[in-house]
């Protein structure tokens, strides 16, 4: 009373003090006691009794270390003006909603409390409750948050939209989604994104809703990631952190690894000096002596070597790519890659044009990895052409630069195609942004100049008045239910008649070796380089080679 500061101990259950603090007026800075490392269920075996020099009630600190934490209690004794413990109140985890239960004011004299038996019950009932809680998705159950500047007009409704994305990415990945929060602020708090209140608010109700991961719809600096973290004892990911997972999961070829590996390495890089605190020391022993070299400063320099060795695999597969998009040039056989938003259809579109069976689910970004079918179109009245249909990874707003960049060279079918369909799918109310965040892509790639023709897909998802108005807004779009066969014939026909004047520059028919149906890079041959069409060519490697071809195996010239 007399210093006006609140004074609180850490008390173990065996009645050992293990730390003293002294705070302000108003609150105390507990200190570090280290990540709990227990069965589920457990307490830190550690109870908090501080003082409330003006009197007042747990507060809402004081709930939020509780559970945190994870103490066994925290218990405030009030004071009297003169200084005299007049009551108190304490508060204890429990298995409910709150995720707390609150005792008192009790007169200090009448505080009967047996701590010991309390715990003991509360902690079996948790493991209890732990053993019987089904867990619908395998990593785990998170809370969603979107913080955006109320200055703009449109935030409510593009958080809503937003959240919805982000909503669809977490159940991609195999997350489940118990609370989702929007929090619109006058500006984004530096530190955390959102306040300070409302972080302690989301510590508590994780607790209620036993989450321990909290997904940000937005991409934090590495500081901003570390606080959240550090206050929150969360996980915390942000929307690229996201959207790289569910790559991993996804990528199946190795070109599609190589990419996700580097995106992860560019976007860990800088975050790595806020993992540990440990990365910081010395490195012993030999080589390490001297100024010596900090386990961060070694971590960075091996990412960055392999971030140099990725880089140029990626550049031989990239130059494979191109190999074949020669060959399929060379037997006159026109490209058509199909762009447009994640889920959009994309891949059922292609199954159902080919009879293919590229993996196609109602999940975002199910597919990362470029695949090439043929398509033949003779029924539509064109003889026996064909056409060679990619489907490409989707887009999506905000797309990480690093991950952008690490699957450019994935567009480079697009780049090369004849011709290109612009998939939308036509049941989702944000139909008209995706178009928007596409077309933006497209014009980045450079790739704005190559025919497109634009397809609403899923129209048997409408209304009967929505599709009207669908078609009256865009005559030259197409309309078609991807599931549908029946509904690509007028696809069919109008990529026939967009195509007929590369067919007719065509000197000859495709090849059967531009046609295959899938291309595999462990397959791959590399070509020899075209030799110059006056030199004549005498031997076999020399036709082979100049017509971009090489010997797989060489000629057997033991006995038959």
């Amino acid at each position: 009373m007399e210093t006006g500061r609140q004074v609180g101990a850490l008390v173990h259950r065996s009645g050992q003090i293990d730390y003293v603090i002294v705070g302000d007026s108003g609150q105390l800075m507990l200190p570090d006691i280290g990540r709990l490392r227990a069965a589920e269920g457990r307490f830190r075996g550690l109870r908090l009794v501080h003082t409330h020099v003006r009197g007042e009630p747990l507060t809402q600190d004081d709930l939020v270390d509780l559970v945190r934490l994870r103490l066994d209690m925290v218990i405030a004794i009030q004071l009297s003006p003169d200084g005299e413990a007049r009551s108190l109140m304490y508060a204890h985890n429990t298995p409910g909603v709150p995720p707390y239960q609150l005792v008192g004011p009790v007169p200090i004299a009448r505080a009967q409390v047996d701590v010991g038996k309390l715990m003991a019950d509360l902690e079996a009932e948790f493991a209890r409750l732990s053993r019987s809680r089904e867990v619908k998705a395998k990593d785990g159950r998170a809370i969603l948050l979107h913080v955006a500047d109320k200055s703009n007009r449109d935030a409510a409704r593009l958080a809503d939209e937003s959240m919805r994305e982000l909503r669809e990415l977490a159940r991609t990945a195999g997350v489940e989604v118990v609370d989702a929060v929007v929090q619109l602020r006058e500006r984004l708090d530096p530190r955390y994104v959102m306040g300070e209140g409302k972080l302690n608010e989301l510590i508590l109700r994780a607790a209620e809703l036993d989450a321990e991961t909290l997904i940000f719809d937005r991409n934090l600096t590495p500081a901003q990631a570390a606080g959240v973290a550090k206050v929150s004892d969360l996980k915390v990911i942000d929307r690229t952190q996201l959207i790289l997972d569910i790559f991993a999961q996804r990528a199946e070829t190795r070109d599609g690894k190589l990419q996700v590996e580097l995106a992860q390495l560019k976007y860990n890089m800088p975050r790595l000096s806020q993992k540990d605190d440990s990365l910081s020391r010395l490195t012993g022993g030999i080589g390490g002596r001297g100024p010596g070299e900090t386990k961060i400063e070694i971590g960075k320099r091996r990412a960055k070597d392999r971030v140099t060795h990725l880089e140029d695999q990626l550049k031989q597969l990239a130059k494979q790519r191109t190999q074949r998009r020669r060959k399929r040039k060379r037997g006159g056989v026109p490209t058509v890659a199909i762009v447009g938003y994640t889920n959009a259809g994309k891949s059922t579109l292609t199954n159902t044009l080919t009879g293919s069976e590229v993996l196609a689910e109602n999940k975002l970004f199910a597919t990362l990895d470029t695949r090439s079918r043929t398509l033949r179109v003779g029924w539509a009245g064109y003889g026996d052409r064909s056409v060679v249909i990619t489907d490409t990874v989707g887009f999506i707003r905000e797309l990480p630069k690093d991950l952008f960049a690490a699957f450019r060279a994935t567009f480079e079918e697009a780049a090369d195609a004849d011709l290109i369909l612009h998939v939308v799918d036509a049941s989702d109310p944000a139909r008209d942004d995706h178009i928007a965040t596409t077309e933006e892509v497209l014009a980045e790639l450079k790739l704005d100049a190559i025919p497109r023709v634009l397809v609403y897909n899923k129209v048997d998802l409408l209304e009967p008045e929505a599709r009207l108005a669908l078609e009256r807004s865009d005559s030259h779009a197409l309309l078609l239910a991807a599931t549908q066969r029946e509904t690509t014939r007028a696809l069919i026909e109008r990529l026939a008649a967009e195509l007929q004047a590369k067919w007719d520059e065509a000197a000859k028919a495709p090849e059967a070796a531009a046609l295959e149906d899938d291309i595999d890079d462990s397959d791959f041959v590399e070509t020899v380089t075209e030799q110059d069409a006056t030199t004549e060519s005498t031997t076999l490697e020399e036709m082979l080679a100049a017509s971009g071809k090489r010997r797989k195996k060489p000629l057997s010239h033991g006995p038959s």
